[in-house]
């Protein structure tokens, strides 16, 4: 399953944050549609893990503001369906049972995102007014090529399209990415994610405008944000096996850094200009049992 960049943010004001559950998809690890059924692995027929993680990232989207939270790590598959974690949220793969060179994953997915919507340190940003919690569902679709370069290996190209359902922003996100993982041995695989963000005029506005009123409260300039790319970033990540191998489940140990640019208006926008930085850093620590 391909990871776009709404499976790599690190702001943890979308809390509950599951972005340290990440860390295991990020980690590569196995899928079934690189194995056989009968090869011994424990990630060839129905399988879970879960556990437990941190995530340090930004307290909103455009803030400079750093804090750390505890997270739970949940992901699996069952009757070749899978559920792995997106921030605040999660996704369902209909098709993870296939197996070959060239793979697809379709499904929903579903999370909240309560960016600005409390936690808020700037006084300044806060004083603008905190936002509502968006819920936001739409789903994902993706094509992984297995077998690139070794046995294992996987390039994955992924998008989701996500609209905001219970009237907060009201709008829409279309999400593409791109990433490649591969093992170093039985246990230990690297991956590497890259992606960005579009959002449409009523995200935009949600998040990133300041209005007559929200200028008068806050003492920031009037902004009038549109739609379009509002961020894009890479994510390097790795994960262990304790017993050194990833066949035979038990204990992993996954991790990632992560690296987000705003962009466009969300970058032009008071609330990231002169209250925050444009540059988003984020760090992943997740410790999950597989069987």
């Amino acid at each position: 399953m391909a990871t776009p960049l709404s499976a790599q943010d690190g702001e943890t004001g979308e809390a509950p944050s599951q972005e340290s559950a990440a860390a295991l998809e990020y980690s590569g690890a196995p899928d079934r549609g690189r194995h056989d059924r009968n090869d011994g692995s424990v990630f060839s027929g129905d399988w879970i893990a879960v556990g437990g993680g941190f995530v340090q990232g930004a307290t909103y989207a455009g803030s400079d503001d750093y804090r750390l939270l505890a997270v739970p790590v949940v992901a699996g598959s069952f009757k070749g369906i899978s559920f792995r974690p997106r921030a605040a949220g999660v996704s369902v793969d209909f098709l993870d049972g296939m197996r070959g060179d060239v793979t697809f994953s379709a499904g929903p997915t579903f999370r909240f995102r309560s960016d600005r919507a409390g936690s808020i340190k700037d006084e300044v940003v806060k004083a603008a007014s905190e936002l509502d919690t968006a819920f936001e569902v739409g789903g994902q679709f993706g094509v992984s090529f297995n077998r690139i370069l070794t046995r294992f290996d996987r390039l994955s190209f992924g998008l989701d399209v996500q609209f905001d359902v219970a009237g907060a922003h009201g709008g829409a996100i279309l999400d593409p990415g791109i990433s490649y993982s591969t093992p170093l041995n039985r246990g230990a695989v690297i991956a590497i994610s890259a992606g960005a963000q579009y959002v449409d005029g009523d995200f935009a506005d949600y998040y990133y405008s300041v209005s007559p009123a929200q200028s008068a409260a806050s003492g920031l300039p009037e902004f009038d944000a549109s739609s379009g790319w509002h961020k894009a970033g890479v994510t390097l990540g790795m994960g262990f096996d304790l017993s050194g191998d990833f066949r035979d489940g038990g204990l992993i140990v996954g991790g990632a850094l992560g690296y987000r640019r705003m962009l466009g208006d969300a970058a032009d926008t008071p609330y990231t200009s002169l209250r925050g930085d444009a540059d988003q850093f984020s760090g992943i620590f997740g410790l999950a049992y597989v069987f």
